[in-house]
C-alpha cells in the first residue's frame, strides 16, 4: 500500500502522515499545493518546506491550482498510488473536495484524523513526540502575539487554551497555522528563524528559516 499526503508543513498534514505509515502505508509523495484563493502562508515559506522534505527522505511534488481541480485529479491519478491523504478534522467541505478527488483519481481517500476530538488529539500529537509553532494568524481570529507560540508540551497547550479562550485547540477553523519543528518522522529537530513580520488581508504572517537545534 502506497500514498501520496497533502503537505503545507504544518502538524495535521504531517500527524496523518504519521498516522498512515502506522497502518503500513508507504508515503513516499509529499504534495504541496500553490493556492488560488489568497495568499498562503505555507507557500510563502517554500524554503522550509524543503527543509522539511529533505529531512524526512522524502519527494516534493507541487501542483498549481490555477491549473483546477480536475488536473490536479488527473496528477494524482498518474502517480501511482492507493491512497490521497489528507489532515482534515472537522471541515466537511474539504473532505468532500478530497474525497471528489480521489474518485475522480481512482484511488482512496485516507482521512486519519477526521472526526477526532480536538483537544484529545492535540494532546495526542504531543505524546507522540510532535512539536509545532504557529506561523500565521486569521486577524479576526487571533491575536498577532501568538505568532511563534510553540507547541511542545501538553502545558504549552494549557496555557495558549488559557490565554486565547475559544480558540480550536488545534486550528481547525482557520484561527492559526502551524509548521511542525519535531517529530517521529524525521530525527533531531528544528528551531524558527524568523525573517520578517508580514501582513495580508487575511494573515499576520512571517518569513522564515528552519535551523537545526
Amino acid at each position: 500500500m502506497n500514498g501520496v499526503v497533502f503537505f503545507s508543513g504544518g502538524k495535521d498534514g504531517l500527524y496523518a502522515l504519521h498516522l498512515a505509515e502506522k497502518m503500513g502505508i508507504e508515503v513516499p509523495y509529499l504534495l504541496a499545493l500553490k493556492t488560488t484563493i489568497g495568499l498562503s502562508p505555507h507557500w510563502e515559506n517554500f524554503g522550509a518546506l524543503e527543509t522539511l522534505t529533505k529531512k524526512m527522505g522524502r519527494k516534493m511534488l507541487t501542483f498549481d491550482m490555477a491549473r483546477g481541480s480536475d488536473a490536479l485529479a488527473d496528477f494524482i491519478g498518474s502517480l501511482g498510488i492507493e491512497y490521497l491523504i489528507s489532515g482534515d478534522v472537522l471541515l466537511d467541505d474539504h473532505k468532500v473536495w478530497v474525497e471528489s478527488l480521489t474518485e475522480k483519481a481512482g484511488i482512496k481517500a485516507l482521512e486519519p484524523l477526521w472526526g477526532r476530538n480536538t483537544l484529545e488529539l492535540a494532546e495526542e500529537m504531543l505524546e507522540e513526540g510532535f512539536e509545532w509553532v504557529i506561523i500565521a494568524v486569521d486577524k479576526e481570529k487571533l491575536s498577532r502575539d501568538a505568532l511563534t507560540y510553540t507547541f511542545s508540551s501538553e502545558q504549552d497547550l494549557k496555557n495558549f487554551l488559557k490565554a486565547y479562550p475559544g480558540v480550536d485547540p488545534v486550528g481547525e477553523f482557520g484561527e492559526f497555522h502551524t509548521v511542525v519543528l519535531a517529530s517521529p518522522l524525521f530525527e533531531g529537530r528544528f528551531n524558527l528563524d524568523v525573517k520578517s513580520v508580514e501582513e495580508s488581508e487575511r494573515y499576520h504572517w512571517i518569513r522564515f528559516g528552519l535551523v537545526r537545534a
